[in-house]
């Protein structure tokens, strides 16, 4: 076994107390701690065959993938669903978050404008007596959005996007905003669905 101890400014074998003497001793100041251990992670992601500066769910904004809805209920599109009603979908996402598991709500929107979408965690908490969450996109991706898909199998996924009002050209892009927001919402769902995590999407 391996010892390390990590802070202060003491060398291998000079930690006082309980007869600790590290195999290994790391120290230095709080700067230098974040590059170091920065630096172990991308080797560590290295060494066990992933890319540690790969985002799961990133997608080329060029490539926003064209999909059929599974059905239209009123000015509801909804995809990735075998169910024919947003009733039906909600209800079969609830019960595939139980008995262990939680439920994501993801939501592709302008957290101003569209602020009100945060009221359906409660509401999905109250029917589904597990855990829920609520994040904005594409904000959550580098944080939630990487438990989503690496963390156990055990969340079910409400994606929420919908029609962007004021949309803004990318500097030097051939794509607006809007489109960049489509495409990262879009490849969020196909990797969570390409790990077998039941979730669908309402536009």
């Amino acid at each position: 076994m391996l010892t390390v101890t990590v802070g202060g400014s003491l060398p291998v074998g000079a930690v006082p107390g309980g007869g600790v003497r590290p195999d290994v001793a790391v120290n230095g100041p709080l700067g230098a701690h974040f590059l170091a251990w920065e630096y172990a992670t991308a080797v560590a992601g290295r060494v066990i065959g992933i890319d540690p500066f790969s985002l799961p769910g990133r997608a080329a904004a060029s490539a926003l993938p064209v999909e059929d809805p599974a059905f239209v209920e009123g000015a509801i599109e909804v995809y990735g669903t075998s169910a024919h009603s947003v009733e039906g979908a909600l209800g079969s996402l609830l019960l595939a978050a139980r008995p262990h598991g939680y439920v994501a709500v993801m939501a592709f929107l302008d957290r101003f404008a569209d602020a009100r979408a945060a009221q359906v965690r409660p509401l999905l908490a109250e029917l589904s007596r597990r855990p829920v969450t609520f994040g904005w996109g594409p904000r959550f991706l580098h944080t939630a959005g990487l438990y989503h898909k690496g963390g156990p199998q055990l969340g079910a996924f409400l994606q929420i996007t919908g029609a962007v009002g004021a949309d803004l050209a990318v500097p030097g892009k051939p794509y607006t905003f809007g489109t960049l927001q489509a495409t990262q919402a879009a490849g969020d769902r196909q990797a969570l669905t390409s790990r077998g995590r039941p979730s669908f999407a309402c536009t």
